[in-house]
């Protein structure tokens, strides 16, 4: 255990954390919304720092981010709990453990080691990824610093529902980001995931601001957030944090306890596609259909192929400098 980050004392032994926008005022000996964070007599405790859950190699494809250091690895790395509930949640095993199974599991890995392990595996980053970086905060923070030093990139798969606070704190040391914006809907965030839209934005715009790279994924959920009037609704806010800003719209499956709505149909990923397109967005990719012609980039100015994907994998690149080779057009993102 560790003392927590963003906290401050208040009347009768209360706490309330400052790490989120749900603020939890937490008593003596409960823990808030993320089921990792507990008052232990009038002080604030993490009860997952060095304890991972999951720590495996990855392409930087799965987070996915197609604009940072493409076809390199990521050491990637998660602790239990979320501060969101989401009903479709695809990491659910670990990221409701608090809550589903009451227990707080893990194996002890030290910040130190996880960037040995991450040099050992050949990888240029640490992702903070699976279950929610912002509720294992300190870990992070300890980890991205030792990391920077040893000159590997940090990045958050994350979903956004974290204060300027701690944000403004780690960015010294993160590098990357892609932030899950679930809907253009605050029903759907109150309903499905015990969240506010409001707060997500505002993270979008201050990642942007702070100069974090930034990657968003939408996951398309029939029925719920597929509708072409919200979908256009995303992809104008996107474009006003920047034509360039690289937006994934995924594939859904059924899970968790959202198993009464079907597959993503791969046509309803693409009609996306062109709306983002429409919309002005240089970027929009298809994810979870390997092969589909939309996880390739395209050159915005003359339309070449400059990178060639199958699911995580890159199978060709046609980049000079982070330039088209044919027209010279830069293209925006963080490239060797």
């Amino acid at each position: 255990m560790k003392e927590a980050m963003f906290y401050d004392p208040a009347p009768g032994g209360t706490v309330v954390c400052g790490l989120c926008p749900h603020r939890c005022r937490i008593k003596a000996g409960k823990r808030g919304a993320c089921g990792v964070r507990e008052n232990r007599e009038g002080r604030l405790f993490t009860l997952v720092h060095s304890k991972v859950v999951a720590a495996n190699v990855d392409p930087i494809e799965k987070k996915p981010l197609f604009h940072f250091y493409p076809a390199s690895l990521s050491f990637s790395l998660a602790t239990v709990g979320c501060n969101l509930h989401c009903l479709h949640c695809q990491n659910a095993e670990i990221s409701q453990m608090p809550f589903d199974q009451g227990r707080v599991a893990g194996r002890h890995l030290a910040p130190e080691e996880a960037v040995s392990a991450a040099l050992e595996g050949g990888c240029r980053s640490i992702s903070y990824t699976y279950t929610e970086p912002t509720i294992y905060f300190e870990y992070a923070y300890d980890t991205a610093r030792k990391a920077a030093e040893r000159g590997l990139k940090n990045v958050f798969v994350t979903n956004g529902y974290v204060e300027a606070g701690p944000l403004e704190a780690i960015q010294p040391w993160l590098h990357g980001a892609n932030v899950d914006l679930k809907s253009f809907r605050d029903s759907f965030y109150r309903r499905v995931c015990r969240g506010r839209l409001g707060p997500v934005l505002e993270t979008l715009k201050r990642m942007r601001a702070l100069g974090i790279w930034l990657e968003v994924t939408t996951l398309l959920i029939p029925g719920r957030n597929d509708e072409e009037e919200e979908l256009r609704d995303i992809a104008r806010f996107l474009h006003g944090l920047g034509e360039d800003v690289p937006w994934h719209v995924s594939a859904y499956y059924p899970t968790y306890r959202m198993t009464d709505r079907p597959r993503t149909p791969v046509a309803t990923l693409r009609r996306a596609r062109e709306i983002g397109r429409e919309e002005g967005l240089l970027f929009v990719y298809t994810g979870n259909v390997p092969g589909d012609e939309g996880e390739n980039t395209l050159c915005p100015q003359c339309g070449r192929r400059l990178i060639r994907r199958y699911g995580f994998h890159v199978l060709s690149m046609d980049l000079e400098h982070g330039k088209c080779p044919g027209c010279g057009r830069e293209v925006a993102g963080r490239f060797a």
